[in-house]
C-alpha cells in the first residue's frame, strides 16, 4: 500500500497542472479533459484507468513501467483488489491507440519487466 500511495502522490503532482498537455510520438494527451489524439484522430474509448496509465507512460517515454506497478495503480483505483480489472490494461490500451495492435508502435513489452512507451 505504501508503494501505491507513492505512485499516487507522484501522479497528484502532475495532475495539479490542469492545463497539462503531453506530447509523445504522434500522441497528444490533454490531461484536464482526458482526451487522447492519435495521428489526428480522437481516441474516445479509453477508460479513466487506461487514461491514467497511458499518461503515466507517456510522461517517461523510453522508461519501463513494471507490470506490478501497473496493477497496483489499477487495484488502488478500485475499492478492493477483487474489483480490479481482470484483463491486462496494456492490451486494452494497445487495441485502442495502436494503428496495428499485433505490431505495437507505442506500448512495447519489456520481457521480464513490464512495458514501456516508445517515443519513436
Amino acid at each position: 500500500m505504501a508503494r501505491v500511495r507513492v505512485v499516487f502522490r507522484r501522479m497528484e503532482t502532475y495532475s495539479t497542472n490542469t492545463s497539462e498537455i503531453i506530447r509523445a510520438a504522434d500522441l497528444t494527451l490533454d490531461v484536464a479533459r482526458m482526451r487522447v489524439m492519435a495521428q489526428d484522430r480522437e481516441i474516445e474509448e479509453l477508460t479513466p484507468t487506461e487514461f491514467t496509465i497511458l499518461a503515466a507512460m507517456t510522461r517517461y517515454p523510453g522508461g519501463s513501467l513494471p507490470a506490478p506497478n501497473c496493477w497496483m495503480c489499477c487495484t488502488a483505483l478500485h475499492s478492493s483488489p477483487m474489483n480490479a480489472p481482470s484483463m491486462p490494461i496494456s492490451k486494452n490500451i494497445r487495441h485502442k491507440i495502436e494503428p496495428n495492435p499485433p505490431e505495437p508502435r507505442y506500448i512495447l513489452t519489456v520481457y521480464g519487466i513490464g512495458y514501456k512507451f516508445s517515443d519513436r
